[in-house]
């Protein structure tokens, strides 16, 4: 099975090809914007580096946040857009299961910054049990993360710079979502359970302009 991993729902371009547990091609270029015109050309590059067509893709991976609005939207389009065109099913997988590590046992938590200014402070996160999402992802405050492993102690991967300001003591695993993960994980998904749909965990800050008095 060959697999293309995209991750636009962070500040980059993220893309890898995945085949039967091997990442065999990887291409990442930093930007806060502007993926949607960088992404067609990177993907085309990164294809031929490995060798590949799109033809030769059995699914794509889209990282479908929580994350940049722009960016997932950008990463969801393309995916679903490259599905439509050669057939090949488009599987959604959120950023914390992106940014889980292969191989986790027992209960965990992926906590990634959202808000980091105080006194709001937020992070986006999702439980695990074995590797397998126990929950949906949502966002939490900092004291309702806190809480949450107090009630039920589990492993901690994620920010781990934001983290530790709100877990001094405990031991916290470096994370982040990667498209070489998506992909690995999207291996695992039933297609017709995942599709790729955003991942928003909450409503994106812009808002539309107010309409005017009827005169």
């Amino acid at each position: 099975m060959i697999i293309l991993g995209i991750h636009t729902a962070g500040p980059a371009c993220d893309l890898a090809i995945w085949r039967d547990g091997e990442v065999l091609a990887e291409a990442r270029e930093p930007m806060v914007r502007g993926q949607d015109a960088r992404l067609p050309e990177l993907t085309k590059s990164l294809l031929d580096e490995a060798g590949y067509t799109f033809t030769d893709i059995s699914r794509y991976a889209v990282v479908t946040g929580p994350g940049s609005f722009t960016g997932i939207r950008v990463g969801v389009a393309f995916g679903r857009g490259l599905s439509l065109a050669t057939g090949a099913p488009c599987i959604g997988v959120t950023s914390l299961e992106a940014a889980q590590p292969a191989g986790q046992q027992g209960s965990a938590i992926v906590a990634l910054a959202a808000q980091k200014r105080p006194p709001d402070i937020t992070f986006w996160a999702q439980t695990f049990r074995s590797g397998m999402a126990t929950a949906i992802a949502n966002e939490m405050r900092a004291d309702e993360l806190v809480q949450l492993m107090s009630d039920r102690p589990h492993l901690l991967f994620g920010d781990q710079d934001a983290l530790s300001r709100c877990f001094p003591n405990d031991s916290i695993h470096a994370a982040a979502p990667s498209a070489a993960r998506a992909a690995a994980v999207a291996a695992e998904l039933d297609p017709d359970q995942r599709p790729a749909r955003p991942t928003y965990a909450r409503s994106p800050d812009a808002a539309l302009p107010a309409s005017k008095p009827k005169q």
